[in-house]
């Protein structure tokens, strides 16, 4: 779903950094051999993803979600010389791709992947996090706001992913969208949960950035 018309969203494209050669090629070969390319993060909401981790200066970095590997390395592009991301994603099958292009990218040395349930690794990763992007199963987001809260620090930013769903969430609630369901309750959490700052920014499918106090 397009909130804004595409000329509206090409002006805004033209007038913002531009996006890294390596991104451009890693979105290249996304949509020649991945199924459901469109879930790639893409040129404009990547590079917002960049400028905030720079602005952050993160030591650590945690993604539920790595699919081809396009916002970790976006991500990545903010930590400090010492810094790490761990990004996490069910699906084996991506693993190579994302090795290739983190390795063009130089963060190869800076990126650590898993394989798995982020369910069961979060809670075994004995660190705090900086920056948290989650953009993972969107039935599973409050689920993983639960394990990664105690992962987090005072000033920790958590971005979320994906809280307008096509805009499902402002429409009439059908009655087995499991999906739509659990992003209206997370969003609600976000906005009431005393513990953060939260706004919620109309970027592409929508982007809620939360501040631990």
């Amino acid at each position: 779903m397009h909130f804004l018309s595409q000329d509206l969203e090409q002006y805004i494209t033209e007038h913002s950094q531009n996006e890294p050669e390596i991104l451009a090629e890693l979105t290249r070969e996304t949509y020649l051999k991945v199924v459901q390319p469109r879930m790639i993060t893409g040129h404009h909401q990547g590079r917002v993803l960049s400028l905030l981790s720079k602005m952050i200066a993160p030591k650590k970095i945690l993604e539920i979600g790595t699919y081809t590997g396009y916002s970790a390395i976006c991500l990545a592009e903010g930590l400090t010389p010492d810094g790490q991301l761990h990004t996490i994603d069910v699906n084996e099958e991506l693993h190579d791709i994302q090795k290739k292009y983190f390795y063009k990218s130089g963060f190869e040395k800076q990126i650590v992947q898993y394989v798995g349930d982020a369910l069961e690794i979060i809670p075994k990763l004995d660190m705090v996090f900086d920056l948290v992007f989650i953009d993972a199963e969107k039935s599973n987001y409050n689920a993983y706001f639960d394990v990664v809260m105690p992962k987090t620090t005072s000033r920790s930013v958590i971005l979320s992913d994906n809280v307008l769903w096509s805009g499902k969430v402002a429409q009439p609630l059908e009655k087995n969208d499991k999906a739509t369901k659990a992003l209206l309750k997370f969003n609600t959490r976000l906005k009431e949960d005393p513990r953060l700052e939260t706004v919620m920014l109309p970027i592409r499918d929508g982007l809620t950035l939360s501040r631990v106090k």
